[in-house]
């Protein structure tokens, strides 16, 4: 925060430790820690924060970009075939869709979501890294144009927070945007809607993927099962927790 105060990095500061602060830095600095001492996150003081060793623009309209997150962007990264269509719904700040397509350049790669305040910001970072993300503003699938083809792998960190849980009231989670965290009594009504029509998106013998709750792994697993995907899988973050859970959509022709 001192640095962000007086416009320099953290070496500077530690070279120049005996100088006396300029008055208007010092007040920008003081207002910056009333903020954190508030609670406000780090993230939204300085305006960025790291996903896979780039910075990323953020700020309240998106969530914090989280490490655990960057185990969805590694399975992406790893699974999706090469040469491919790969979509991320709900994108936020973009780091997802982002990730994949500089680490996968072969990839062609869209991004959604509800917020065009969330857009912009994903739309900046994808500019300021230089990554070819194609973006567009909707609802899950009302977002899509019709006509598009469809896709070999959906991967989407959506809101999976119960309504009404404590987490809400707690940390970083208290001022990131209710939209981006709370879907339904079982934190599972965004997961539901994303798979109510991904039939009409997802390639045969395509892949798709949520990150999702630590407890809510056996339920996502069922929901997939209902909805006719096969070789279901779960990995756990570097907590050791259930993280993320995907499978596959059979082949046309195959037998479930």
């Amino acid at each position: 925060m001192l640095g962000l105060a007086c416009g320099r990095r953290r070496e500077w500061l530690i070279a120049h430790g005996d100088e006396t602060l300029p008055a208007a830095a010092a007040q920008q600095f003081a207002a910056l820690v009333a903020r954190r001492r508030q609670g406000e996150p780090l993230a939204y003081l300085l305006g960025e924060r790291e996903f896979f060793s780039r910075p990323f623009r953020v700020g309240p309209a998106v969530l914090i970009p989280r490490p655990e997150t960057e185990a969805l962007a590694q399975w992406a990264i790893d699974h999706a075939p090469a040469g491919s269509r790969l979509l991320d719904l709900g994108t936020g700040s973009g780091a997802l869709a982002i990730t994949v397509a500089l680490e996968r350049p072969d990839l062609s790669v869209t991004a959604t979501d509800l917020s065009a305040e969330a857009l912009e910001i994903a739309r900046h970072n994808a500019g300021t890294l230089g990554a070819q993300v194609t973006f567009y503003q909707g609802s899950w699938w009302d977002a899509i144009p019709a006509g598009l083809p469809r896709w070999a792998t959906i991967i989407s960190n959506p809101p999976y927070i119960r309504a009404g849980d404590a987490h809400l009231e707690q940390g970083d989670l208290r001022f990131e945007p209710d939209m981006a965290l709370v879907a339904g009594r079982d934190g599972l009504d965004a997961i539901d809607q994303i798979l109510a029509r991904v039939d009409n998106h997802l390639l045969d013998g395509g892949s798709i993927a949520f990150e999702h709750g630590f407890d809510q792994a056996a339920a996502v697993t069922a929901r997939l099962a209902d909805h006719g995907f096969i070789g279901l899988w779960t990995l756990t973050d570097d907590q050791g927790l259930d993280r993320l859970t995907g499978g596959q959509s059979p082949a046309a022709g195959s037998v479930v």
